[in-house]
């Protein structure tokens, strides 16, 4: 039987108490004032994220890809972007990527020089940890190629000093994350077989040594456990019972769904079950939709974006809305390859 979830957390923190916080409480209370003064939906609506990730962005510049708005005049993608209220960016980083334009890069000192892009436009940045090379999501959780024959406790020890090391570029660069996701579409684990859910104490302890890297450079952001394909509540509930039994550290739940419209409400309200039953605040870090059904994909970024306010959800990124063609195959972006302009899905974000 799977352990019970903890009762969720009651009460409020004010914002004069977060303000009297010392460096070593700060983070807490700051988590502690995430779920407990954002806990009703009116509230989670007021101060909904509206994001983007946007990590294709910097190779396809360089590449000689440029953007239009919707009439048609080339601007900065990010001015274009907070026109649709776009207010954070989400970019990930791999740990020793290749140089290949689609599938590597993102490596920390590119993330960071584009991060400082994102703050001076105004936006809120989360960084998300893929632990690894190249991609790493719900079927594949391969560790970094200089991590591959570790023993556990050495792996901890490498989770350990790399976070800190990346964590403190971003310091230094002053663009430390509002959010960080401490692996990508964790169902399975991460850096398996070491850290495989299968192995709920070890996959915990890699977890717990990379939350408290992040919380050692940058006590205030908010570290972040994603999974993927939030309508399969059993799976959720087998990662979260594991983690939780074992100790894991987090601050909030983030998912991933690439749902139509008439499915949106119900996988949110697993969110938010999921949400209830471990005191977490959660937001929606992952939506697309094919941009060649353009209207069907804008009408259910809406219906995401309606459900997660009425259920106290506190945003949504889409999945890379610049990427057009012949850049990369991929067909869930937000932009017309033909005429550089923004789909009709952008307006999703401005209806809801």
């Amino acid at each position: 039987m799977s352990p019970q979830p903890p009762t969720p957390v009651a009460g409020r923190i004010s914002r004069r108490t977060l303000l009297k916080a010392t460096p070593a409480t700060a983070g807490a209370l700051a988590t502690a004032v995430a779920f407990a003064e954002l806990e009703t939906p009116a509230e989670a609506a007021a101060n909904f994220v509206r994001g983007v990730d946007i990590s294709w962005a910097p190779q396809m510049e360089a590449r000689g890809y440029s953007w239009r708005n919707a009439d048609g005049q080339t601007r900065d993608l990010l001015t274009t972007l907070k026109g649709y209220g776009i207010t954070a960016v989400r970019l990930r980083t791999f740990v020793n990527p290749s140089s290949d334009p689609a599938n590597g890069h993102c490596g920390i000192n590119e993330v960071a020089a584009f991060a400082k892009r994102v703050k001076a436009a105004g936006m809120s940045i989360m960084l998300d940890y893929m632990l690894g090379d190249t991609w790493n999501s719900v079927g594949v959780q391969n560790p970094p190629a200089a991590w591959r024959n570790m023993s556990y406790t050495q792996m901890r020890t490498a989770m350990g000093t790399y976070v800190n090391q990346t964590m403190t570029v971003m310091r230094n660069n002053d663009v430390l994350p509002t959010w960080v996701q401490i692996g990508n579409e964790i169902n399975s684990g991460i850096c398996r077989p070491v850290g495989g859910v299968s192995s709920p104490a070890q996959m915990t302890g890699l977890l717990n040594a990379a939350y408290d890297q992040v919380k050692a450079v940058s006590p205030n952001s908010t570290v972040c456990i994603h999974l993927a394909q939030p309508q399969k509540y059993d799976a959720m509930t087998t990662f979260f019972s594991r983690f939780a039994a074992n100790g894991g550290k987090w601050d909030m739940s983030v998912f991933s769904s690439y749902g139509s419209t008439d499915v949106a409400a119900g996988i949110v309200g697993n969110m938010k079950r999921i949400s209830d039953a471990y005191g977490k605040p959660f937001l929606q870090s992952e939506f697309g939709g094919r941009v060649d059904r353009a209207s069907s994909t804008q009408a259910a970024l809406a219906a995401y974006i309606k459900a997660l306010k009425a259920n106290g959800g506190q945003g949504i990124f889409y999945w890379e809305p610049e990427c057009m063609s012949p850049f990369t195959g991929y067909d869930m972006g937000a932009w017309d390859s033909a005429t550089k302009r923004p789909s009709v899905i952008m307006n999703g974000f401005t209806q809801a």
